[in-house]
């Protein structure tokens, strides 16, 4: 499995940003996938995760309401669309899949907010 990320920036604290998770190498509309981030100096955490029939959960509280996860099978891709950004959102975002008891991790997109 292969998971490119794509979309991060630097964007102002109340702006959006739209990133995508390219997929290849595995039937990707059977497959639940998810985003998870990484902020300096903290442990990787689960942000969304969209089921393989298209059901999202939110996994963090503080995203709650401003994010959200789609995928568009035809595309073998899924998004993250985030909104309202806080600087407190800086952090790397990666999307990964389990595939046959195995995690696969993409390389991640920078996002940072700040004015």
């Amino acid at each position: 499995a292969q998971l490119v990320e794509s979309g991060g920036g630097l964007v102002q604290p109340g702006g959006f940003l739209r990133l995508s998770c390219a997929s290849s190498g595995f039937p990707f509309s059977s497959h639940g996938m998810s985003w998870h981030r990484q902020a300096p100096g903290n442990e990787r955490e689960l942000v969304e995760r969209i089921s393989s029939a298209g059901g999202s959960t939110n996994y963090a509280d503080s995203v709650k309401g401003r994010f959200t996860i789609s995928r568009d099978n035809a595309k073998n891709t899924v998004y993250l669309q985030m909104n309202s950004l806080k600087p407190e959102d800086t952090a790397v975002y990666y999307c990964r899949v389990v595939r046959q008891g195995l995690g696969y991790w993409g390389q991640g997109t920078q996002v940072t907010v700040s004015s």
